[in-house]
């Protein structure tokens, strides 16, 4: 089967592409890299010729407001529409637990877009939705990084290896649509703050971590639902101290 992974060269699109073609399939890896723009429309007809399925695991180059939303609309009904005329059955895209929660944030109103879009169009569909990567600690840390201090909010956070995603996501392109979507956590929940903490001393970074129940995450107030998963989600296999200890 002809699987085209959109953002197939970045940190999740490229585990799938790999998990794909190890499992016998043609994964085809799009990127602007490659010639397959979906902002611009570029090589996306060519791309999609014999394509069952697309994975779209592309995602915006900025973060600012408006960008962000242009990119996710623009780039969703380009691929959409290139979808429709090639036949493709299965829509397949990733999203992130708590989109509908978190609103304060133009990203994620961005990506809720998205997701409306994916429900509106005619093609078979599932989203997949995943709690905050492991691998996204780092930048979380630096969010909140004022001197040699790091501010956090204590609300819990249920990190996820993005290999379990990238295997979440493959096994979705080869199962039927489930109009619907599928949510993929880590396996456990913390404090933001604590979790943080356990990272940079994993790493064996300094910097001092302080829960603060009135700082804001990249700009959003959260809680402790904002950002985990809700009960039925699929649990990944690779746990924190696991990950960590990798570092």
């Amino acid at each position: 089967m002809k699987i085209v992974v959109i953002g197939g060269t970045g940190l999740i699109g490229s585990q799938v592409v790999q998990l794909l073609r190890q499992r016998g399939h043609e994964a085809v890896a799009a990127s602007p890299g490659s010639g397959v723009n979906t902002l611009t429309g570029e090589g996306l007809a060519q791309a999609l010729v014999g394509a069952q399925v697309v994975v779209d695991a592309a995602n915006s180059p900025s973060f600012e407001d408006q960008p962000v939303m242009d990119f996710f609309t623009t780039s969703g009904r380009n691929l959409l529409a290139a979808e429709a005329l090639a036949g493709v059955q299965h829509h397949v895209a990733l999203s992130v637990v708590g989109t509908e929660r978190l609103q304060g944030s133009g990203y994620f109103r961005a990506k809720l877009a998205q997701e409306a879009l994916i429900k509106s169009a005619k093609i078979p569909y599932t989203l997949v939705r995943a709690t905050q990567f492991m691998e996204f600690l780092g930048a979380i840390a630096q969010s909140g990084t004022e001197g040699s201090t790091v501010r956090l909010p204590s609300a819990h956070l249920q990190p996820v290896a993005s290999a379990d995603v990238a295997a979440a996501v493959a096994d979705c392109a080869l199962a039927a649509p489930l109009y619907g979507m599928v949510e993929i956590a880590g396996p456990e929940r913390a404090g933001m703050a604590a979790l943080v903490q356990r990272y940079l001393a994993a790493i064996g970074d300094p910097r001092t971590v302080v829960a603060d129940a009135q700082a804001l995450y990249f700009g959003v107030a959260v809680n402790d639902q904002s950002l985990t998963a809700s009960d039925g989600a699929r649990i990944g296999a690779i746990g924190i101290q696991e990950w960590m200890a990798q570092k």
